[in-house]
Parts: C-alpha cells; sequence; structure tokens
C-alpha cells in the first residue's frame, strides 16, 4: 500500500480542542447522560449490550456463532495524518480484540474540515485506518463522511466469536491476578507534543505502543482461565479498572510498582504534564480509589491517563498467567506485567 506524501506542514493537533481518547465524555457525566434511558428493547440474543459498559455489543446470530460490532473515533492525538490515521484504526480494532473475538470487517467514520484541511492530508488520514485494516487482516470496506468543524477519523468494527468464549468484562472472579499489556503513559505523550515538549523518540515510542494491535485477546478467548478482558483506553487504568469491578462484584488492588509505564511519560507526569482527561477522569471516580498515602502525587496522574489505543487488561486465574505473559511477548508486549489482584468486596481498587 502507497502512502500518500505529506502535504506542507499542518499540525493537526491544532485543530482541534482536544485529542485521542482524551477526548472521551468524562466517566461521571457519561453516567449521568445514559442514566435512565433505554437503549431499545430486550433482546434473547443481545449477549452483551450497555448494561455494564464493556467494550462491545455482542449478538449471537446462532448457537455456534456471535456478531461483535463496536465503534470509536477521536479527534487527532499526533500531527501528522498518517499516523492519525493507524493509531485511530488500531484504537478501534482493540475493542473487538477485548471481547476476545477476531475482526471481520470495518468501516470508516471521518468528519474533516475542509475548507482548512488539504485534501491531501484527508486521504493520508484514511490510508493509515487502511493500512492498519490490513495489518489487521480485515476489509476496509467503505464508511460514511461529513464536513466537520475539527478533524474527527474512527472506524466502526465488526468480529465474530463463538458465544461460550466470550470474555466480558463482568465474569472476573476474586483471587484472579491483573496483568496489563501495554505500558502507561500515551495520553501524556501526546499532550507533551501538542506543547512541543516530547522528541523525535519519545514520538517514536507514542506511535509504536499506539499502533500495536492488541491480537492476543483472540487467543485468550479459548482460555478458560481467562475470566476477563477490557482494554485501557480514555478513562485510564483505574476508571477501566472500575468497570471490571463494579460489573464483576469485586474488588481490586493495584501494586503500583509493577505497572508498566513509558520512560518519557515517566518523567513528565513527574514534571505536571498531561491531558486534561486526568482531572476529569479523577473527579469521576476518585471516591472508589484508595491511593496508599506514601505514593507520590504524581502517581495519581499516571493511573488516570487517558491511554489512546491502550494496553489489553486481563483477569485470570493465577496459574494463567504465566501463560498470559507468554502469549503477550510472543506478539512483542515486552511490558506485559502482573499488576495487581482482584478481591472479594464492594467495588473499590486500592492502591500500594
Amino acid at each position: 500500500m502507497t502512502t500518500p506524501p505529506p502535504t506542507d506542514p499542518i499540525r493537526l493537533t491544532q485543530l482541534s480542542h482536544g485529542g485521542g481518547c482524551g477526548c472521551k465524555i468524562a466517566p461521571k457525566v457519561l453516567q449521568e447522560a445514559l442514566a435512565g434511558l433505554s437503549m431499545g428493547f430486550p433482546h434473547p440474543d443481545l449477549l452483551v449490550g450497555n448494561a455494564t459498559a464493556d467494550d462491545a455489543a455482542v449478538f449471537r446470530l446462532r448457537d455456534d456463532l456471535a456478531l461483535v460490532a463496536t465503534t470509536d473515533f477521536f479527534m487527532p492525538i499526533v500531527d501528522d495524518a498518517y499516523d492519525f490515521g493507524r493509531i485511530a484504526a488500531a484504537n478501534a480494532i482493540s475493542d473487538i480484540y477485548a471481547m476476545g473475538a477476531t475482526p471481520v470487517l470495518a468501516l470508516a467514520i471521518v468528519g474533516m474540515p475542509i475548507n482548512t484541511l488539504p485534501m491531501a492530508e484527508v486521504r493520508r488520514i484514511m490510508a493509515g485506518g487502511a493500512a492498519i485494516c490490513h495489518e489487521a487482516g480485515i476489509p476496509l470496506a467503505g464508511g460514511h463522511s461529513i464536513d466537520a468543524p475539527e478533524p474527527i477519523y474512527g472506524l466502526a468494527v465488526m468480529g465474530t466469536i463463538h458465544p461460550d468464549r466470550i470474555k466480558r468484562n463482568a465474569d472476573a472472579r476474586p483471587g484472579d491476578l491483573l496483568i496489563l499489556g501495554k505500558p502507561l503513559g500515551i495520553g501524556i505523550l501526546s499532550a507533551a507534543l501538542k506543547k512541543g515538549l516530547l522528541d523525535e523518540a519519545g514520538y517514536q515510542v507514542l506511535l509504536d505502543t499506539a499502533t500495536r494491535l492488541n491480537r492476543p485477546g483472540i487467543a485468550f478467548a479459548d482460555w478458560p482461565g481467562v475470566h476477563a478482558l477490557t482494554d485501557v483506553t480514555g478513562f485510564g487504568l483505574l476508571g477501566h479498572l472500575l468497570e471490571v469491578c463494579r460489573a464483576s462484584g469485586v474488588a481490586a488492588r493495584v501494586d503500583v510498582a509493577a505497572v508498566p509505564v513509558l520512560p518519557a511519560a515517566l518523567d513528565l507526569a513527574r514534571a505536571g504534564h498531561g491531558p486534561g482527561a486526568i482531572e476529569r477522569n479523577w473527579a469521576s471516580y476518585g471516591a472508589e480509589v484508595v491511593l496508599d498515602p506514601a505514593l507520590p502525587v504524581w502517581t495519581q496522574r499516571l493511573l488516570c491517563d487517558a491511554q489512546t489505543s491502550g494496553g489489553l487488561l486481563v483477569a485470570c486465574a493465577p496459574d494463567m498467567a504465566g501463560a498470559v505473559l507468554e502469549r503477550f511477548r510472543a506478539d512483542g508486549f515486552a511490558q506485559a506485567a502482573v499488576i495487581g489482584a482482584l478481591l472479594t468486596g464492594p467495588a473499590v481498587v486500592s492502591c500500594r
């Protein structure tokens, strides 16, 4: 696939008020918006809907086949148009992997300020998305576009899975270990990029991390000892872990020293940098988190950092942890690590 050449330099991140999964509506605001809202009539074949804030909807087509469907889109997280398309596509496909499903088809969601952004750059965004779909082995079969005041790109993605192998966020168990597939810090790096504080090496780390496909999710579907999956995106590690806790009726403990972090993001977090989503996330769910007073103040920023195309978060039986880590590392996730465990108790995350 030929990559269209860039046009005259243009900073995509300056054309939008936010970027990546940091654009997501804050968890508390979203809960208020959805409170009491009927999302349609009950259906016996809707196996996963919006009740537990899972990553995708799942609809049973027959006894041995279910359709998994999701959509995800956002404004630019980086300035290079091709890279923006790649990151947005990888992020959208991740929701399919996070259900244990195999992606089969994608449709593009495109909103562009056509009087501001050169058409060559629009083509580069879409070419980046198509390249990731090709890497995932799925066709980009069409989509929909509008003239919008800010650049928006993403995908609607469909996948398939056996109904008995779905990995919900609601099936975690007390005693499970928690494994995170990618290091934290993508949101902090992207915020630094927008301010001109990220060097080329840091940018390459951001790009390599955000475009790595969460393919291990497909393998985990066949492993009974993997009880629950989700991916860590705009609500940060704590927000998405709390979704697992609420849906499964468990508590969680996070061993902060074990959480993998992108080195450049660590220095930036210590200096107070990061997206505004960090504060919005903490305001939404901080009451459900217990932070050890001995932890540095910047720890909270990392744990709430809005990840774009972040890692899979796995809840598995302790005797499966070695196999899960081996699967991650075989697919290039060198920093995957056990970061804590699930406990009996109310949906609270304790960080120590």
